[in-house]
């Protein structure tokens, strides 16, 4: 827990001059193991993804002082299991509605308690508590993926799970003052390393994952200069290291002239503390 506090304390030390926003972010986890991201406003909160555990989630969240009796919606991006772990228990737990597109909810188990499922379409924005959420498609190997976009006045957008960008990508990442991206793997780490041919060509495929310089690049291009914080997700255990991730999406970065964000590479696994968009 000592190292979760001291993480809490630095990031929330990249944001102390943001103090208008009225959302807030935590990365529960992040990667293969499991990816959940807590986010509120004054009023209420929601979950993207809950692919952890319902006891994690309740631990992670005490870690930042939260009680899921706040949270009024559970977002799913996609059918993989490390997107939907705990959602069932946790759902039924607290009676929070959980809301996919149509196709992810029938290629899954989301809720033993249908009353709980809502579906969405690609490009709907649902209101929950001054909140808007605003689901967007993207391409990965998934029934019907989508990421999303939350807003309070300020944006902050939650990216991972895909295998390249598309407008409806870029016109997020254009307009967010907060992003969460996926940088997932370094070309010459999964090249050289252990996994077979076909899941190489998966994971650099179109509906794969994004590497290292593919984020850097989108980082580079369509990063908004009100963008103030970067975090880099989605890290491959075995085809990537925070330092190789943080390393690509400076270099890029710096090629912006007045552009300073701060970015993060999150370990897989790894939370954060609340950070103010």
């Amino acid at each position: 827990m000592a190292g979760v506090s001291l993480e809490i304390r630095f990031l929330n030390a990249l944001n102390m001059e943001s103090k208008r926003g009225k959302v807030k972010i935590s990365v529960l986890s992040s990667g293969s193991c499991g990816n959940c991201f807590y986010i509120e406003n004054d009023k209420s909160a929601v979950l993207i993804d809950a692919g952890i555990s319902c006891r994690q989630i309740m631990e992670r969240l005490e870690i930042i002082k939260r009680t899921p009796e706040k949270i009024k919606g559970i977002f799913i991006t996609h059918e993989h299991s490390d997107h939907i772990k705990g959602c069932d228990v946790f759902s039924r737990k607290f009676n929070i509605p959980v809301f996919s597109t149509r196709k992810t909810a029938e290629s899954c188990f989301l809720s033993s308690n249908e009353n709980l499922i809502n579906t969405i379409k690609n490009n709907d924005t649902i209101k929950i508590g001054g909140m808007e959420i605003e689901a967007f498609s993207k391409s990965h190997s998934a029934a019907e993926p989508v990421s999303f976009s939350v807003s309070d006045k300020k944006k902050a957008s939650i990216i991972t799970d895909l295998g390249h960008s598309c407008t409806d990508v870029t016109d997020a990442i254009s307009n967010s003052d907060f992003l969460c991206l996926e940088s997932n793997y370094d070309s010459n780490m999964l090249d050289s390393g252990p996994y077979p041919h076909f899941l190489k060509q998966w994971i650099q495929s179109n509906s794969g994952h994004l590497s290292n310089l593919q984020a850097g690049l989108l980082l580079l291009e369509y990063s908004p200069k009100k963008l103030k914080n970067i975090l880099l997700c989605h890290l491959s255990r075995e085809n990537n290291t925070p330092n190789l991730a943080l390393c690509t999406a400076k270099s890029l970065i710096k090629e912006r002239f007045h552009f300073n964000p701060a970015v993060k590479a999150m370990s897989r696994g790894e939370m954060s503390g609340l950070i103010r968009v």
